[in-house]
């Protein structure tokens, strides 16, 4: 395979992606946390090829991302007041919610019937999302490799293993989002982040 690599500031850059997600390929794409790997999630044998080009256990799930508000309902099969006051209050942002899954995704995202959720803060990951709806994204890296910043270092680690690579230059943020399971009455942090414990209790608690 003959990995392509594009500027995210070519004008054609979001209608070639489309074409190769459509197409059932792989697009790597930089976003407000560390450049991650998408497929579409119609289909397990799509999001298949994120788990082998990673080398990645499929018992480990997969988030998903969106690029606006109302495509959370498309993931999500439900989403408490609080999980939805979070998500007002960081989204685009470094949060990723573990919400009940909307049962229409396929069981390979996620070894349970639950399912990681966020928008990120990045102009080209969100304008993408909404063309092509909801992506099933992971890190643009080897399972054990180094979180990859920029378009080099996705293709130090997955040249000819991925179909395209949007770059967007170096990422603002060097580490993976917060990850909150928001299903039960106290939030539970999952995976610490940019958006600290603190933040987190401060929302949920508002009256």
């Amino acid at each position: 395979m003959n990995t392509k690599i594009i500027n995210s500031e070519d004008p054609d850059a979001i209608a070639i992606a489309m074409e190769v997600l459509k197409e059932n390929g792989t697009v790597a794409f930089p976003t407000d946390t560390v450049y991650g790997l998408a497929t579409l999630t119609s289909e397990s044998e799509v999001i298949k090829k994120l788990f082998v080009i990673k080398d990645r256990d499929e018992k480990q799930a997969i988030a998903v991302l969106i690029g606006q508000d109302k495509d959370l309902e498309l993931v999500a099969e439900h989403a408490s007041e609080k999980a939805l006051r979070l998500a007002n209050a960081f989204w685009p942002g470094a949060l990723t919610l573990i919400v009940p899954r909307n049962p229409n995704l396929p069981d390979i995202l996620s070894p349970l019937p639950t399912i990681g959720v966020r928008i990120p803060d990045h102009p080209f990951a969100i304008e993408l999302m909404k063309m092509s709806g909801p992506l099933a994204v992971t890190s643009a890296n080897l399972s054990g490799g180094k979180n990859t910043m920029n378009a080099k270092s996705v293709l130090d680690q997955l040249d000819g293993k991925i179909d395209l690579i949007i770059d967007g230059g170096e990422t603002p943020g060097g580490s993976p989002s917060t990850v909150v399971d928001v299903r039960g009455n106290e939030p539970i942090i999952l995976r610490e982040g940019p958006i600290t414990e603190e933040e987190i209790l401060a929302v949920w608690i508002k009256k």
